[in-house]
């Protein structure tokens, strides 16, 4: 029967073609070619980064210089045309930028008073004493080289800016050499360091140096003036007194000169300042007579602060007037009342003299 036939007739192996000629898979050699393989080719024929076709030419990087440029890079050149090489010769130090002034060997760090030295004790001593020296030289140059002053006050500034003295020395040399705005930042940072408003009336002046009286009057209508100092107050009476002759205000001028401390017939530190802007103010108010009067009154006292400089502090002065001498002095010269020479002034009214 047909079934039994085909269950005696032999079976083929399996894996095999159906060509005899074919060997087994068993019997070819490992990645023998058959027909219509792809031929990949022997790799130990080929070259390392031998070329093929459709590949892209990278080339050998051999053959390619260190940083060889192409078309569209940008141009870096090379370091050496950047700057200096690391073996090139040391340049030479640079001079200090600062002109830093010179101080003759006399005058030492206790050429500055006690109480601004005392200031200086946070620094170093050697920083101390150096600045301590500056600050001497700008307070023996303020009057007669003022721009020297100021250049010692800026060193003094550079090597301790953090002390109220300091501060307070630049505003003061920056407003007599007429930089007035300096001496405006000056002020705000030495009345922030040392809560102090005794430096307030130039404060005021420098407000006016730069046109803005009516910032100066602000200024001067923000503090206390009872709070101040005798001197301090009578200097911002001066300083408020030129500010409303800024803006026209002549007769609120005058006013402000009517302090206690306007008195004719005592000589104190502050005296033929305080004179001499009243007989201004009486000058621009058209009052000549009273104008020249107080300006008499300006020259006796200082004259005779001239006079008692050799007496000490706290003492008050008193002034006569005199005949005028026929042939020589404009002005009355002043003398010590009486046979004593000066009576000891009490309270908060003592002059420096």
């Amino acid at each position: 029967m047909a079934d039994d036939d085909d269950r005696e007739r032999p079976r083929r192996p399996r894996y095999t073609s159906n060509d005899r000629n074919t060997p087994a898979r068993g019997d070819r050699k490992p990645y023998q070619k058959r027909d219509g393989d792809r031929s990949y080719g022997n790799r130990d024929d080929r070259k390392p980064y031998q070329k093929r076709g459709g590949d892209r030419s990278y080339g050998n990087r051999d053959d390619r210089k260190p940083y060889q440029k192409r078309d569209g890079d940008r141009s870096y050149g090379k370091h050496d045309d950047r700057g200096p090489r690391r073996d090139a010769e040391p340049r030479e130090p640079r001079a200090p930028r600062r002109d830093v002034p010179e101080i003759p060997e006399e005058i030492t760090a206790r050429s500055l008073p006690n109480a601004a030295r005392n200031e200086l004790k946070t620094l170093s001593k050697e920083n101390a004493d150096a600045v301590a020296r500056h600050l001497a030289m700008a307070g023996l140059l303020i009057d007669d080289d003022p721009a020297l002053a100021h250049r010692h006050a800026l060193e003094a500034s550079h090597r301790a800016g953090r002390i109220a003295v300091v501060r307070e020395t630049v505003a003061i040399t920056a407003y007599a050499v007429g930089d007035y705005a300096l001496a405006l930042r000056e002020l705000r940072t030495y009345r922030r360091i040392s809560g102090k408003d005794d430096q307030i009336a130039l404060q005021v002046d420098s407000e006016r140096g730069v046109g803005r009286a009516d910032r100066a009057l602000e200024v001067g209508r923000s503090v206390d003036r009872d709070k101040l100092p005798t001197a301090a107050r009578v200097e911002l009476a001066i300083a408020m007194s030129g500010a409303r002759l800024d803006v026209g205000e002549t007769e609120r001028a005058l006013l402000e000169l009517d302090i206690p401390e306007l008195d004719p017939d005592r000589a104190f530190a502050w005296s033929p300042a305080l004179f001499a802007a009243r007989a201004a103010v009486l000058e621009e108010l058209g009052r000549a007579e009273e104008a020249e009067e107080w300006y008499r009154r300006a020259t006796i006292a200082a004259e005779a602060l001239d006079d008692a400089s050799g007496f000490e502090a706290g003492e008050t002065v008193w002034v006569d007037e005199v005949e005028e001498d026929e042939d020589a002095e404009a002005f009355d010269r002043a003398q010590p009342a009486g046979d004593a020479s000066v009576e000891p002034a009490t309270g908060d009214d003592d002059p420096q003299v």
